[in-house]
């Protein structure tokens, strides 16, 4: 059964919106192109000044770095980081998922060593889950890590690593035991030094040009017992609670909001019957998102795992992430100078592909959705 219980965001954290936007006022890097994809700006520089001032791991212990704030706040500093266009892919994947599973996972050891410099903005994590051959399904994966003397020999391929090739580590999916009965059983994760010799990353170029996607090949690569998160054997369920922080977040209905930006800033009348009801329609998409969002950030809140929920969020996200620049293009005004929103628009649709890949393919979570419901 599905749960979106109504949930507002606490004045407090409303109250952090000015200081962010006045932040991204005086330290917006000038050379920067607003792009509303968290994928669309890896910089380093630009993360350690956010950092700086307390905007990375808001809701990790201040004793580990963070800023011992809530859910709630960090949701309200990314929904104006992602509408703003900053750039934030180095930090992205660190601050809204690694870090908080490390303080749920991770041992004190672990915590000490990686989560001030995550909080600071100076570590940056890819994801290691996919892989040739799989895809989405993740109990279908082969890399496979031996014991060892003192830790695990790692060998494998991992794909659609998003930039493994300029972040630092990598929460990696293995395979500790051999695949039996139980295709769930026997998975760990791993946390993989990219800058070790043996660990080779060849970047994937998309259509815009840009390298973002990698292959990851891993040949006995050593890593030590004190790297391994959680559980071992657990890494399928210590997984799918990753994903409820991966697919629920504002970025599942921002990621192309810059477009609807430009879009607005066409009129210099006020809008047709088709333009309005363009506006309208994305409007109330974004609205209706967002309090689905909102619902699934309180449950993460309370401790509980809406995975069902978080799944649905992404792929209705996925398909307004489609359908919005299209709908502004095609209503857009005919005598307006469009030179911003083209680009906008353009960006938009050379990402588009990459929309389905991350966090899951529709198929996947539509499998996620339907057996949630009892429908599989």
């Amino acid at each position: 059964m599905l749960q979106f219980d109504s949930a507002l965001l606490p004045e407090s954290s409303e109250a952090l919106r000015p200081e962010i936007r006045q932040f991204l006022q005086e330290h917006m890097p000038l050379d920067r192109r607003p792009n509303s994809d968290f994928l669309s700006g890896h910089n380093p520089e630009f993360s350690e000044l956010l950092g700086s001032h307390g905007y990375i791991c808001m809701n990790i212990p201040r004793e580990y770095g963070g800023g011992g704030r809530s859910f709630f706040d960090r949701y309200v500093v990314a929904e104006e980081l992602l509408a703003a266009g900053a750039p934030i892919t180095a930090h992205w994947f660190t601050d809204r998922q690694f870090a908080p599973s490390l303080m749920d996972l991770g041992t004190e050891h672990q915590r000490q060593k990686y989560l001030p410099d995550m909080c600071a903005g100076k570590s940056y994590f890819s994801i290691g889950m996919s892989e040739p051959g799989s895809g989405s399904d993740l109990a279908a994966i082969r890399t496979t890590a031996t014991k060892v003397d003192g830790g695990w020999a790692v060998n494998g391929t991992k794909l659609w690593t998003t930039y493994a090739h300029r972040n630092h580590y990598m929460i990696a999916l293995v395979r500790t035991e051999p695949r039996g009965e139980n295709r769930h059983a026997g998975m760990s994760q791993l946390l993989i030094d990219l800058q070790d010799p043996s660990v080779q990353i060849r970047p994937i170029k998309n259509m815009g040009g840009e390298e973002d996607f990698n292959e990851v090949v891993f040949t006995d690569t050593f890593v030590p017992d004190s790297d391994v998160i959680g559980e071992l054997g657990n890494g399928w369920n210590q997984c799918t609670a990753e994903l409820g922080y991966e697919r629920s977040g504002s970025e599942r209905f921002l990621s192309t909001f810059r477009v609807f930006v430009e879009f607005l800033k066409l009129f210099q009348e006020p809008p047709n019957d088709l333009q309005a009801a363009a506006i309208g329609r994305i409007t109330s998409n974004i609205m209706a998102l967002r309090r689905m969002s909102l619902s699934v950030a309180n449950m993460l809140e309370e401790g509980k795992m809406p995975t069902v929920e978080a799944a649905l969020v992404k792929e209705l996200g996925n398909n307004f992430e489609k359908i919005m620049p299209e709908i502004a293009r095609l209503a857009a005004p005919l005598s307006a100078d469009k030179r911003e929103f083209n680009q906008t628009y353009r960006e938009s649709i050379l990402l588009s592909p990459s929309t389905t890949l991350r966090g899951g393919t529709r198929e996947i979570l539509r499998g996620v959705i339907a057996r949630g419901l009892g429908l599989r």
